[in-house]
């Protein structure tokens, strides 16, 4: 495990490659590291896990809907099924996660094998139980995006009340919900084949 400045995470990707297909690079962290930001500005097409979500409907169904963002919250084995195609040379229309929706947008984002890195972000990239240990073995890097606690919090209440929620509502999701699923994943760190550390003023 090495440790990388975010600052330098961009000249750092124009040096990937892969022979015949993406180099799949994977961007995880806590909710409200910055993961969605600094893949952006990577400059190279983004698989966003978030695309993966269950609907609400199916979540109201399993009585999971006050957990969503959970691991199980998400459909990974359609998450590793469109990554094994991407190893394998396929081109793929990608779910995006619409904010505004609070949904999922089906073929949004075309990702093609002629791209030379697909960076995939998302908070689960790491984790080892429930069908995620399959999207390991599938990345070629993961690089870990570490935030001080109180930054992410802050980024996530603001977040939050963006999209509606009163200052209240914010603060108990980011608490009560983002707060376990940010245990989780920290417990991933270890596996990271990097950390990087961002600037101040990043956002996820």
């Amino acid at each position: 495990m090495r440790a990388l400045p975010a600052a330098d995470a961009p000249a750092l990707v124009r040096a990937l490659a892969a022979d015949g297909r993406p180099f799949l690079l994977g961007i995880v962290g806590a909710p409200g590291a910055g993961k969605s930001t600094l893949a952006a500005a990577l400059g190279e097409p983004v698989l966003p896990m978030d695309g993966f979500h269950l609907a609400n409907e199916r979540l109201d169904r399993l009585g999971l809907r006050h957990r969503k963002g959970a691991p199980e919250t998400f459909d990974v084995h359609g998450f590793v099924a469109l990554l094994a195609r991407l190893r394998a040379g396929e081109a793929v229309l990608a779910p995006r996660f619409d904010r505004e929706l609070d949904a999922a947008v089906a073929g949004a984002l075309p990702l093609s094998p002629l791209d030379r890195v697909i960076v995939v972000e998302g908070n689960y990239l790491l984790h080892d139980a429930d069908g995620w240990e399959r999207v390991r073995p599938l990345l070629d890097e993961v690089w870990y995006l570490d935030v001080p606690d109180d930054l992410r919090v802050r980024r996530l209440v603001a977040r939050h009340e963006a999209h509606g929620r009163s200052h209240a509502d914010a603060v108990a999701w980011a608490t009560d919900v983002d707060g376990p699923n940010a245990v989780l994943i920290r417990a991933t760190r270890h596996r990271a084949d990097a950390i990087l550390t961002p600037t101040e003023g990043v956002d996820a």
